[in-house]
């Protein structure tokens, strides 16, 4: 076999290998000299070429302040005392605690007292004006039947004390 026929085997191995090295084999084939010698010419091998993968950059963005504090403020508890109602049977007074809007607790401070008789009455009356307070969240309470001068007074109490505190906000 002569020098240019192995050439030509060579560029066409090359080329069925390596398609993106025709060109290079083609050069090869005609710079290959035509001397006596039988002279053998190394195929160039490329490595594959390797990318990295693309990776999207991050943006990180620095605050150079902490952010705003919120605009809206939390409800503020108050508490207040109602006026002290004066009734046939003796003294009412109411204290409430206010939240925001929403009654919170109702607390009797004062109520009748003395003798036997209105002890009962209103050792029944109380727990449930309190309890009709905290329900309706307002000073639009039923009489307890048997207890109207206490609830009366209880009502009135209950309002100036419901006044004092949104009047406190």
């Amino acid at each position: 076999m002569s020098v240019t026929s192995v050439a030509v085997v060579a560029v066409a191995l090359r080329t069925s290998v390596h398609p993106q090295t025709a060109a290079v084999g083609a050069a090869v084939v005609a710079t290959a000299p035509r001397s006596a010698a039988p002279r053998t010419t190394a195929p160039r091998t490329t490595a594959p070429r390797t990318t990295a993968p693309r990776t999207t950059p991050r943006v990180t963005r620095h605050r150079s302040s902490p952010p705003p504090a919120p605009t809206t403020t939390a409800p503020k508890s108050v508490t207040a005392t109602g006026g002290v109602v004066d009734t046939q049977y003796g003294p009412v007074q109411v204290g409430v605690t206010v939240l925001g809007n929403h009654l919170t607790q109702v607390r009797t401070l004062q109520h009748p007292s003395g003798d036997g008789q209105t002890n009962r009455i209103n050792s029944y009356a109380i727990p449930q004006l309190e309890q009709e307070a905290m329900k309706a969240g307002n000073a639009h309470l039923d009489t307890v039947s048997g207890a109207t001068f206490t609830s009366q007074g209880y009502r009135q109490s209950l309002q100036s004390a419901l006044d004092a505190a949104h009047g406190a906000r």
